[in-house]
Formats: structure tokens, C-alpha cells, sequence
């Protein structure tokens, strides 16, 4: 192999790396049920997701995490609470957890950009996933 065809092997492969890094998903997300406004953005190392506002309160729904495992959490307000934790970029998708305050269970998470500019976001225990679309706040 010459160092041309050499170099241009490693100039492909460099910039194959930037064609696979997933699409940003910082912002403003309202949930597929319409229910809450989820600010996603930067959290250290990693990038995060927390309830910005509560849009639409279920009748008689708690307003604080009373679901959690750990009674020492179950008196946060649901406004601020973490939902997203530990994203990663992991190539065309972010992966981290997901909780849920509903039942007060965490889980596994992918998060893509769909093509038309909203959020697809999947949890899944083992290989049973649900995916939900969440649409840009305004």
C-alpha cells in the first residue's frame, strides 16, 4: 500500500467516526402522553433528562417521587426529578437509564432523533422494549 492510498484509508476512517455519532438531543421535550416537559441537556460526563414542567397532572396523581425504592427520596417534588440518567453518544443512538415515576422502576434506555425532528425514546427490560416519541417543547 503507498502512503497516498495509506493516508487516504485513515482520512475514511477518521471521518467515518464523525458519520456515526448520534444526532444531539439536548432540548425541551414534551412526553408522548402530553403529560410533562423533559429538559435534556449536559450532567457532567454524561447528559441527563429532568421534568421541567408538569403539563398535564393525572387526577390524583402524587406530586412527589412516592414510588421510589428509597424512602429517603419518595418526598421530591416531580418538577426537577431525574428521569433521564447516564446518556452516552454510542454511535446513531445515546444509551443510559431511564426512570419511571409511575411505578418507581429504572431501565435500560436508547434515545434516537427521529427524521422529522422528534425524540424516540425506548426502555427496555432484557429484550422487551417500549418506544415513546417525544415532540420539541415550545
Amino acid at each position: 500500500m503507498t502512503i497516498t492510498r495509506a493516508a487516504a484509508a485513515l482520512l475514511a476512517l477518521s471521518l467515518a467516526g464523525y458519520a456515526h455519532a448520534a444526532q444531539p438531543i439536548a432540548g425541551r421535550w414534551l412526553t408522548e402522553d402530553g403529560s410533562a416537559i423533559i429538559q435534556v441537556g449536559p450532567c457532567g460526563t454524561s447528559t441527563c433528562g429532568r421534568i421541567a414542567a408538569v403539563v398535564k397532572p393525572r387526577p390524583g396523581a402524587p406530586t412527589t417521587d412516592v414510588n421510589n425504592p428509597d424512602p429517603s427520596l419518595r418526598n421530591r417534588s416531580m418538577v426537577g426529578l431525574p428521569i433521564l440518567s447516564g446518556f452516552t453518544d454510542a454511535g446513531n443512538e445515546w444509551r443510559g437509564r431511564i426512570y419511571d415515576p409511575r411505578n418507581g422502576k429504572s431501565y435500560k434506555s436508547i434515545v434516537t432523533r427521529g427524521e422529522n425532528g422528534t425524540l424516540r425514546v425506548k426502555g427496555c427490560i432484557s429484550f422487551i422494549c417500549q418506544t415513546q416519541v417525544w415532540k420539541a417543547a415550545r
